[in-house]
């Protein structure tokens, strides 16, 4: 059970940052050992959840480090993993009295089956692949079983390896035709001499792939991985911050070099794409998205692309960072499934795309406007700079100069941001009163509150999510429905984040330390509550109008990531509903009839459906003919589907006239600008919100 030395949490860190409780149980000559200690005794003192560390707590951290080590099962035999589970219930022991007999059992046996595996695939990669085989291979790691001999660990090898091979072998292929299209005089490859290709490059990849293994991976790399395993277990935004690798697992592609403007993380064998950075050249550029993989990368001077397969994540970052105003190439496997290679300019990320802009339209002969709210900024060290909320305060008072009729407040991909922001945000649309809930492990519940009772906006509010909209977009959309001050449009929910944590290095807590950087650990100390009680974790907010996307039917959020933190409420706050002569009501059902009829939105579900239908088969053919059939059929449901990129509403979206003035003298603004009207003409849930301001506005005339 959690002690009682240190609470509150603010004692508890004031403790942290003086060092006063030092105790000879952080002193230890062992490095790894030491931070084992550490991070146990800060997530029993710190941590949200008292969690019970006990064999089933165990089991699934051995569960958890097996598998990360070894997802796809083609290094470890069903033996090493008997050996293994001899301490399967175990674990928990040796992380309260620390003992690295396991992880260093696990870890030696890793690096030897490297070895081995090395003189695999070799030979596999010195043969031809043949592709009229008919085989199948099912890569669903929960459905895979542990290989019992070498015999079978070849053949799982030569499966896995030509997977990539038919999907390289198919892209060359292709490549051919499009140059012989281009020049009659190419002379296209034989299909021999292609597969020796594809099979060279490979065998090039690999190589790469296990010197990256065996020469710069280090065991502090795979004891990190060892430590995640334990501390995921109390919620997944709880890890340990190793401090030479942390910059591996999420880089930012961006800031003050020249790059794409994305966020990239490795998974297992691909680099995913977590998040485009507004106004980055991948934004404008609007060809990438969350959840995409980039395959290979090739630079504007070259003709052939490198695989980034098993490259560690800062080599494939070096590959697609580059000189300002090049273009780089990336091939790109689709959330679809699709395959294509997109190019993009590289440039300097722009942060003022991450600040508040605005726009406006006409309809009916009414003015409304859209406000997009990218993420919740503050400079807490100068808090006299700009922030959120006095952008908003001052684009709305743009707008009503105007003489907008209605608002539409955008947060959708909003990953959050400062508490404080979303508080005085939500002041501006209500005369005064609670606006969140807040609650350590160890104290009473803090309502954070509007106390000002002045409103700036009185009128129509819509606002959109999605459900990239999470933690402070989430407190701001569900504060404004509780209230019912706003109608919601978005998909099934939000992402789900109800909690919050600090980053905390561990050096702190050792006096005269002689181990060198130990890290960090970051770790929940709060949870978030709605006015109403209720939590966002997990179920996030409910659209009142729940509008088809693409993604509808695949898993997004807290709720589909490993041990979540569970979803509960509290007593509600005392608020009182907005009072107004709009009808909610009548306007959410106009919106469901409009739905039920437009055959935008029914082929916008159908194509969530099948991209549904091709994540979930995990079925990949080897044979060359039904492997190009399979290729083929879903080029032509990705055909069918192109027309969803054809839709375009009749209103036309325009700068306000200050941003008029500096467009004049700012081509680069100009262009931003040009492009984000032009995405909204075609945004049908802006469409959507601007009809349900329409609604609203008109039934307050009729009242």
């Amino acid at each position: 059970m959690r002690k009682n030395l240190f609470t509150p949490l603010l004692a508890f860190m004031m403790c942290l940052a003086s060092c006063s409780f030092i105790s000879k149980d952080f002193e230890t000559d062992d490095k790894d050992g030491l931070v084992i200690q550490l991070i146990t005794y800060v997530l029993d003192q710190a941590h949200y959840l008292d969690k019970e560390i006990d064999d089933d707590f165990s089991e699934e951290v051995f569960e958890t480090f097996i598998e990360n080590i070894d997802p796809y099962k083609r290094y470890f035999y069903a033996s090493d993993y008997k050996d293994f589970s001899k301490y399967k219930f175990s674990i928990d022991d040796s992380f309260k009295n620390p003992d690295l007999t396991f992880f260093n059992l696990v870890h030696d046996r890793f690096i030897n089956r490297i070895s081995e595996t090395k003189s695999i695939y070799k030979k596999i990669l010195s043969t031809p692949f043949d592709f009229t085989r008919q085989e199948q291979f099912n890569l669903d790691i929960d459905e895979m079983e542990y290989v019992n001999n070498e015999s079978e660990l070849y053949d799982r090898w030569r499966r896995l390896l030509k997977i990539y091979a038919i999907e390289n072998y198919h892209d060359e292929i292709k490549d051919d035709q499009r140059k012989f299209e281009k020049d009659s005089t190419f002379l296209i490859r034989s299909n021999a001499e292609i597969e020796e290709t594809v099979r060279l490059d490979l065998s090039q990849t690999m190589d790469e792939s296990y010197r990256v293994l065996q020469e710069e991976l280090q065991r502090q790399d795979w004891f990190s991985i060892y430590i995640n395993s334990f501390v995921s277990q109390y919620d997944p935004n709880t890890s340990y911050l190793d401090p030479d690798s942390r910059d591996r697992f999420d880089v930012d592609i961006s800031g003050n070099y020249a790059g794409i403007g994305a966020m990239l993380r490795k998974k297992i064998d691909k680099v995913e794409i977590t998040e485009i950075i507004s106004g980055g050249p991948a934004w404008r550029d609007n060809s990438l998205e969350k959840g995409d993989a980039i395959l290979k990368v090739r630079q504007e001077d070259e003709d052939e692309a490198v695989s980034i397969l098993g490259m560690r994540l800062s080599d494939a970052v070096k590959l697609i960072k580059g000189e300002k105003g090049t273009n780089v190439y990336l091939t790109v496997k689709k959330v679809d499934g699709s395959v294509s290679e997109i190019s993009i300019k590289r440039d300097i990320v722009l942060l003022e795309e991450t600040y508040i802009k605005s726009s406006i339209v006409s309809k009916n002969d009414l003015k409304y406007g859209v406000i997009n709210i990218p993420k919740f900024y503050i400079d807490f060290d100068n808090q006299s700079n700009r922030d959120a909320a006095k952008d908003l305060r001052l684009e709305i008072n743009r707008l009503k100069e105007e003489g907008v009729k209605g608002l539409v407040i955008d947060l959708r991909n909003n990953g959050g941001g400062s508490l404080k922001t979303v508080v005085d945000m939500a002041g501006m649309f209500i005369k005064n009163g609670p606006v969140v809930q807040v609650k350590y492990f160890d104290k009473e519940k803090q309502i954070l509150s509007d106390r000002d009772r002045s409103i700036l906006w009185t009128g129509p509010l819509v606002i959109l999510v999605n459900e990239g909209s999470a933690s402070a977009s989430e407190i701001l959309a569900a504060a404004m429905q509780d209230y019912k001050r706003a109608i919601v449009i978005g998909g099934n929910q939000t992402w789900g984040k109800g909690t919050v944590q600090v980053v905390f290095p561990l050096n702190r807590m050792v006096r005269g330390n002689t181990n060198g950087d130990l890290g960090a650990l970051r770790y929940t100390t709060q949870k978030y509550y709605r006015i109403n009680g209720g939590s966002v974790q997990l179920e996030g907010v409910k659209s009142d109008i729940n509008v088809p996307y693409r993604y509808k039917y695949l898993d997004f959020g807290e709720k589909d990531s490993d041990n979540p933190m569970q979803w509960d409420e509290i007593g509600k706050a005392d608020y009182s509903i907005w009072q107004s002569n709009f009808d909610f009501n009548q306007a959410i059902e106009k919106s469901k009839i409009r739905m039920e009829n437009n055959n935008y939105l029914k082929l916008v579900d159908e194509n969530a459906k099948w991209i549904k239908s091709v994540r979930d088969n995990k079925i990949v053919n080897l044979n060359y003919d039904d492997f190009k059939e399979e290729i083929e059929k879903n080029s032509l449901e990705t055909e069918k589907f192109k027309a969803l990129d054809d839709y375009s509403m009749e209103y036309t979206f325009n700068s306000l006239p200050y941003e008029i003035n500096l467009i004049s003298s700012d081509s680069v603004l100009g262009m931003k600008r040009e492009r984000w009207h032009k995405s909204l003409s075609k945004d049908i849930y802006i469409e959507e919100a601007l009809n349900v301001l329409s609604d609203l506005r008109f039934s307050y005339l009729e009242n």
